[in-house]
């Protein structure tokens, strides 16, 4: 079947948008499948269904940005996450944060004043930064043809909850080349753990505690298997299913459903 852009914002307001949300976007442009007009129709619907809200889609450069190589061109750098972030932060209207390995883009409402400050911030997902925010907004993740191994929402949730064995010791010293043009230096830590060098992998095994919960639907965006996130309830679940044992994700092969029913 190939789909329309009709048919991409019929399937958003199925899933109870109204298109005024404040929402973060991780896609796979391959699994939405054959869509009229290709991804560009797909930003097309998205930007247009969300033109009263904050749409915002990630473009991490985690995988170029690094001590090797470690200047950060804000207008320049690709996003390393994906078809639909690089062409979308490319468009008219969207605002890119400063953030050296965890940028974000943004089109709507006060975009630019959301993303701001990010080159402040040394670790992933700082807290107070643009993730974490997502809950002070009543903000909504969408996860498109990917699980939540690709949900970077519950990295902040760690750092907020002060997780161990989540980050580097040490910082890298980076460059940022900020859209006007000046540079700063930025010292950033990353994700680090001694056992898991993908601590992103772990996070599936609390997919089954944010539907039974209600923190997360799943719904379908052209022939994309989706889940719909509730960032403020998420925070709440992991945190309750976290508290015994902050490292429990890596650590246990899967988390026993007790830890979630309450």
């Amino acid at each position: 079947m190939k789909y329309t852009k009709s048919d991409l914002k019929r399937q958003l307001q199925d899933m109870g948008l109204q298109g005024d949300e404040t929402i973060l976007i991780h896609s796979s442009m391959k699994a939405i499948g054959s869509v009229e007009g290709g991804a560009d129709a797909v930003l097309d619907a998205l930007m247009e269904f969300f033109r009263d809200g904050l749409l915002l889609l990630p473009t991490h450069t985690w995988k170029t940005v690094h001590e090797e190589q470690p200047v950060f061109d804000v207008k320049r750098e690709a996003a390393c996450v994906g078809i639909l972030p690089n062409l979308f932060m490319r468009r008219d209207g969207v605002i890119r944060s400063a953030h050296p390995t965890h940028s974000m883009a943004g089109y709507g409402r006060a975009a630019k004043a959301y993303l701001a400050g990010e080159e402040l911030c040394n670790t992933p997902c700082t807290p107070g930064g643009c993730y974490d925010r997502l809950r002070s907004v009543a903000g909504k993740i969408l996860l498109i043809g990917v699980g939540h191994e690709r949900n970077t929402y519950i990295h902040s949730v760690e750092e907020v909850l002060n997780v161990p064995n989540r980050l580097s010791a040490e910082p890298m010293k980076l460059q940022v080349i900020m859209a006007d043009g000046t540079v700063r230096d930025v010292y950033m830590r990353k994700h680090y753990n001694p056992d898991q060098p993908h601590i992103s992998e772990d996070f599936v095994k609390l997919t089954q505690a944010f539907l039974d919960c209600g923190a997360a639907e799943n719904f379908l965006f052209g022939s994309a298997d989706c889940i719909l996130c509730d960032a403020g309830k998420i925070f709440e679940v992991t945190r309750h299913v976290l508290a015994p044992d902050p490292e429990c994700l890596i650590t246990c092969r899967e988390i026993a459903e007790d830890r979630w029913k309450y």
